[in-house]
């Protein structure tokens, strides 16, 4: 297996769906609900792609079982992670750390080693996306104070851990699914109402407020659900058809998209570190690529 062309240009394509569902969270004022809705709609996406698809191989289903757990987490870190930082700063702390936690994970439980160029790669898109995200400038962009930024980096670092395991989950169970499609139809019919359900729970007297604050973001949402089913399904994919530390690393190339986002939509400014970030990320990309 390897990262063939027309893989690295379906995983750069998942890599823009990606960072525009983070960018829709970001963009709302409520991080928990917009996460809650964006993916407890994919239950209208999953469930007549699942009487399309049929289910996956009874073999995959601890891991589909397992994996909405740890979602679950994801979740939960993610929309603290927005609600203290912006998406400049922890978008890119969350994505770039991960890819260097799959590649020894990937190795440890599944025995998949990758060329020493390729760990190169892995190691220059993390360093290039930390430049991105650490920037002064990602770092002024936060709003508070500096004990909330901490607590932003908190919710980040923990949630790269969080996004390492479920990747490694998701490799193994996709490859013992016998059709990735199937697999993605089966995670999104499940993952997103626990979630939701938690969030509605916790709003106790304010449910009513919540309900009028999702029905006038359904539609948005619609939208960055269906890049989440696009992004995670086309990951899930390629992890099929390469080694799975390798396509985790490529598929953080989302920060570049997203930090060129946050610069277009929500005001965040691009300076020469982000830049150099940029470079560095697509160096990091070329090796990938042909080592």
């Amino acid at each position: 297996m390897g990262l063939t062309g027309p893989v690295v240009a379906a995983v750069l394509l998942g890599a823009v769906l990606h960072a525009s569902w983070n960018a829709l969270i970001k963009s709302g004022r409520d991080k928990q609900l917009d996460t809650a809705l964006i993916h407890s709609i994919g239950v209208v996406f999953a469930l007549p792609l699942v009487f399309y698809t049929g289910l996956p191989d009874p073999a995959a289903w601890p891991y589909i079982g397992l994996t909405t757990v740890i979602h679950l987490g994801y979740y939960i870190a993610l929309a603290g992670a927005y609600k203290h930082g912006d998406l400049g700063l922890t978008y890119p702390v969350m994505r770039g750390t991960a890819p260097l936690l799959v590649a020894m994970a990937s190795f440890t439980f599944i025995g998949e080693g990758i060329s020493f160029a390729a760990w190169l790669g892995v190691a220059a898109i993390c360093a290039g996306v930390l430049t991105l995200g650490l920037s002064r400038n990602a770092l002024h962009v936060v709003h508070g104070d500096e004990a909330r930024r901490r607590k932003a980096l908190r919710f980040a670092l923990t949630n790269a851990c969080i996004i390492a395991i479920y990747t490694v989950v998701d490799g193994l169970g996709v490859r013992a699914s016998g059709n990735a499609t199937a697999y993605v139809a089966a995670l999104f019919l499940l993952d997103g109402i626990p979630y939701m359900m938690l969030v509605m729970w916790q709003r106790g007297a304010g449910r009513r407020a919540a309900l009028r604050y999702m029905a006038g973001r359904w539609k948005i949402a619609t939208v960055g659900t269906m890049a989440s089913i696009g992004s995670y399904g086309i990951a899930l994919w390629a992890m099929t058809r390469a080694p799975v530390a390798s396509v985790a690393a490529l598929r953080e190339t989302s920060v570049l998209f997203a930090a060129l986002i946050g610069a277009a939509f929500l005001g965040e400014r691009f300076g020469w570190q982000r830049a150099a970030g940029t470079l560095v990320i697509l160096a990091g990309v070329m090796l990938l690529r042909f080592g």
